[in-house]
C-alpha cells in the first residue's frame, strides 16, 4: 500500500513515536510533533501505543505480531490521520498490517488503520505545503534515505525538498544513496558480518561527501550509521530530519 493521494488538511492528528524514538531519541518526537503543532493542528499522542509488531513479524511470531498490532489499532480509534517519523514503522503499518490480518476478524479495521498512516516528510510536504524560514549558520549536510520509506512509503524526494528550503544548508547527496545502511533489525544482528560491511560502505560514502552531518528520517539507521561513524573516529553527527528542521526553524 504506497501513500494515500493528497488528502485535506486536518485539524487534528495522531502521532506515533516509535519504540526508538521512545527509547534513544525522544528529542527528534517531540520535534515532529512541534513543526505539526506550528503548522495549527493539535497533535495527539496516546499513551497506550508502545511497538508496530514490525520486530516479531519479521522474526516469524505472526500471532504475536497481531497481538502488539491489535494494540495499536485499539488504541488509534478516531478517524485522524496517524504520523509517524520512520519509513520503517509507517511502513510495517501501512504496507504489512492488510496482509497480516488477512483473514482474520478484524481485517477491515486493520485496512482502515493502514490506511491513516502517514509518513512524517510526506505529511509535511504534500498535505501541510510546509514553508521553512531557516535561522541556522551555514552547514552542508548529506541524506540517508531509509529503505522502507522509499520502497514501502514511497519516501523519495520529501525531505530532500525540505533541506532545500533551508537557506543555509548545502545538501550533497551522497553516492549510493539508495543502498541499505545493514540495520534491518534482526537482520544486523543474523548477519552482523554482512551487516558491518554494509553500513562501513555506507559511512565511507557520507564521508567523501564532506558534509558535517547525515540527515535521516529513520532512527534504526541513525544509530546504526552514527555508531559505525563513532568507532571510525569521523567528526559526523547524525540527526534525525524532524529535530534538525526544527532546530533550523529555531536559529538553535
Amino acid at each position: 500500500m504506497s501513500q494515500p493521494s493528497r488528502p485535506s488538511r486536518p485539524e487534528t492528528v495522531y502521532f506515533f513515536g516509535t519504540c526508538l524514538i521512545d527509547l534513544f531519541y525522544p528529542q527528534a518526537g517531540l520535534a515532529g510533533m512541534e513543526l505539526l503543532r506550528r503548522e495549527g493542528l493539535r497533535v495527539v499522542f496516546p499513551q497506550n501505543q508502545s511497538c508496530c509488531a514490525q520486530p516479531a513479524r519479521n522474526s516469524g511470531y505472526l500471532d504475536e505480531a497481531r497481538a502488539v498490532a491489535r494494540r495499536q489499532i485499539e488504541t488509534f480509534v478516531e478517524d485522524w490521520p496517524i504520523v509517524v517519523p520512520s519509513g520503517s514503522c509507517a511502513g510495517m503499518m501501512r504496507t504489512h498490517y492488510p496482509a497480516l490480518f488477512e483473514g482474520q476478524p478484524d481485517a477491515e479495521r486493520a485496512r482502515a488503520f493502514a490506511g491513516r498512516v502517514v509518513e512524517l516528510t510526506w505529511f509535511l510536504v504534500h498535505v501541510l505545503d510546509i514553508r521553512l524560514a531557516d535561522k541556522g549558520e551555514p552547514v552542508t549536510v548529506t541524506w540517508h534515505a531509509s529503505c522502507h520509506a522509499m520502497r514501502e512509503m514511497g519516501v523519495r524526494d520529501e525531505p530532500k525538498q525540505l533541506l532545500r528550503q533551508l537557506s543555509g544548508v548545502t545538501l550533497v547527496e551522497a553516492g549510493h544513496e539508495t543502498e541499505c545502511c545493514g540495520f534491518g533489525g534482526t537482520f544486523a544482528v543474523r548477519h552482523a558480518e554482512i551487516a558491518a560491511a554494509m553500513v562501513d560502505d555506507k559511512v565511507t560514502s557520507i564521508a567523501r561527501t564532506g558534509a558535517s552531518a547525515v540527515i535521516s528520517g529513520d532512527c534504526g539507521c541513525l544509530m546504526n550509521i552514527t555508531g559505525a561513524i563513532d568507532k571510525a573516529g569521523r567528526p559526523i553527527v547524525g540527526r534525525h530530519i524532524a529535530e534538525f528542521l526544527l532546530e533550523r526553524c529555531h536559529g538553535a
